[in-house]
């Protein structure tokens, strides 16, 4: 059973358990992994907190700020979420079978509607494409704000007669021209994988813009 089980870490605590984790994540000797399981982490301020692949299993989080948080591979099951905000946080991989309360804190975070939806993707040498995601397509975001479809029509593309995307390891090579539809390798309906199988794109053009 963890140290913590029950128990709330200070302040000074916490920042002993992250630097530690930090260590364990890079290899770095006197590094360990943060253990929390069936701690009271309840409203606990843990935004933009590096959690990935930590031990959170049971852990008491209602009302907890994991926003922005990476919690990359961190184990939450049994955890209870309620009025957890998991804004941002990077979800993937992580384990929440069991968690209790759940449905409510992920319901939060869904940022995509239904129907027909017009989106945006940057591509190669900063050129912009305009996509219309058709209302029969599937779409998914994990717990960020870049999405995924199962495929998309291409209304325009700025900066250049053609946008390239690479797939960047998820695919191969695609190219967006005005009035084609276009259909990627394959699709992943696992919607925590941000970055996998699918058309990749922001809701909002500015986002698409500042992406890197």
């Amino acid at each position: 059973m963890s140290n913590w089980a029950g128990k709330t870490p200070t302040a000074s605590e916490w920042r002993d358990i992250l630097e530690k984790h930090a260590a364990w994540l890079s290899g770095k000797a006197g590094g360990s992994r943060a253990d929390l399981s069936r701690a009271n982490l309840s409203r606990a301020n843990l935004s933009g907190a590096n959690l990935s692949r930590a031990n959170l299993s049971r852990a008491d989080l209602c009302g907890a700020n994991l926003s922005g948080a990476n919690l990359y591979g961190a184990d939450l099951s049994g955890a209870d979420l309620y009025g957890a905000n998991l804004s941002g946080a990077n979800m993937s991989r992580a384990d929440m079978s069991r968690a209790k309360n759940a449905a409510l804190a992920i319901a939060q975070t869904r940022i995509l509607p239904e129907g027909d939806l017009i989106v945006w993707k940057k591509c190669h040498n900063g050129v912009l494409v305009k996509l219309l995601i058709p209302a029969s397509a599937k779409r998914s975001h994990a717990f960020g704000r870049k999405c995924r479809a199962e495929y998309a029509d291409v209304l325009e593309v700025i900066g250049a007669e053609v946008g390239v995307s690479d797939g960047a390891g998820y695919g191969p090579r695609t190219e967006y021209r005005i009035g084609q539809r276009v259909t990627p390798d394959s699709w992943d309906d696992n919607w925590i994988e941000e970055c996998s199988h699918g058309i990749h794109f922001f809701i909002t053009r500015a986002e698409a813009e500042a992406w890197q």
